[in-house]
């Protein structure tokens, strides 16, 4: 009985000691992870921030039953310090380019605002858009170049020749008057498009509109509204030409900014009939 008793004794005691020490354990556990230190990747720090994309003016031409005429779109495409390839990419890309599939510019090398092109040789796979489409596809890549101020002049090469077949370009016209220069007589849209101020642009007073406009008698009309719509101050002026010719137009309105916001600038012409606003160009602006 005895030996029996000693027995209990020390199970109750080997009992004891394995939940103290199952205890500390458990006690240790949560204080050890908290202390443990997070190991950071690079990966996870944030990306920096893409900058914002850049407009680019672009020329295409378009086809009707009873005209053939180019249009001035504006591209937004993302920011690069390769202006003039990117606006040429786009323009060969886009669905509506009359430029050949497949067509690849092989590089830009600009000059005393000369710019050559150097295509690759699928530039010359046009042959069914007649002489007007050839003369018009020209100029299309011209005028959209000539956007850009330090292009005054384009000229083409194809694989790096100037040559032979190369100057035939699509069979009609051909390259023999190179280079070329910007002539907007045949953009007959947009009626009107602006070129100052830019969107969202913290405008001076007085504010300076410029643009282009092919409009009746190139009478251009504008108006500047604040945030809730009212006229701060609007006026009118002339185009160099009126319509059906193009014409260059520029005018200053003076006005009391308000204190804050944005308002919106509004640029068109008015029908004679009823004098109603025709072709409205809308530019968002800032106040000073």
């Amino acid at each position: 009985m005895r030996y029996r008793k000693q027995l209990l004794a020390a199970l109750s005691v080997l009992l004891l000691l394995a939940m103290l020490v199952v205890g500390c354990s458990n006690a240790e556990g949560p204080a050890n992870n908290n202390n443990k230190k997070t190991n950071v990747s690079n990966d996870n720090k944030p990306e920096k921030q893409t900058p914002s994309d850049i407009n680019l003016a672009l020329y295409f031409v378009e086809f009707t039953a009873d005209q053939t005429y180019l249009v001035r779109e504006v591209h937004a495409v993302p920011n690069t310090k390769q202006v003039a390839e990117a606006a040429l990419q786009e323009l060969i890309n886009d669905e509506k380019s009359i430029l050949p599939a497949g067509t690849e510019v092989l590089g830009i090398n600009i000059d005393k605002g000369l710019a050559t092109v150097n295509f690759s040789e699928a530039v010359l796979n046009n042959f069914n858009v007649g002489s007007e489409g050839e003369a018009l596809g020209i100029q299309s890549i011209v005028n959209t170049l000539t956007e850009f101020p330090n292009i005054e002049k384009v000229a083409f090469q194809v694989e790096g020749k100037t040559d032979g077949r190369v100057k035939d370009w699509w069979g009609h016209v051909g390259l023999y008057n190179q280079p070329f220069t910007r002539d907007l007589s045949m953009v007959y849209k947009p009626a009107i498009w602006v070129t100052h101020p830019s969107p969202h642009q913290v405008t001076g007073v007085p504010l300076l509109v410029k643009g282009s406009a092919r409009v009746f008698k190139g009478t251009v009309n504008a108006r500047l509204l604040d945030g809730g719509g009212n006229v701060l101050v609007k006026s009118f002026t002339t185009a160099s030409a009126g319509a059906p010719e193009r014409g260059d137009f520029e005018m200053s309105l003076k006005f009391k900014p308000p204190s804050s916001g944005e308002g919106t600038l509004e640029v068109f012409w008015t029908d004679p009939k009823d004098g109603s606003p025709r072709d409205v160009v809308s530019i968002p602006v800032r106040w000073p």
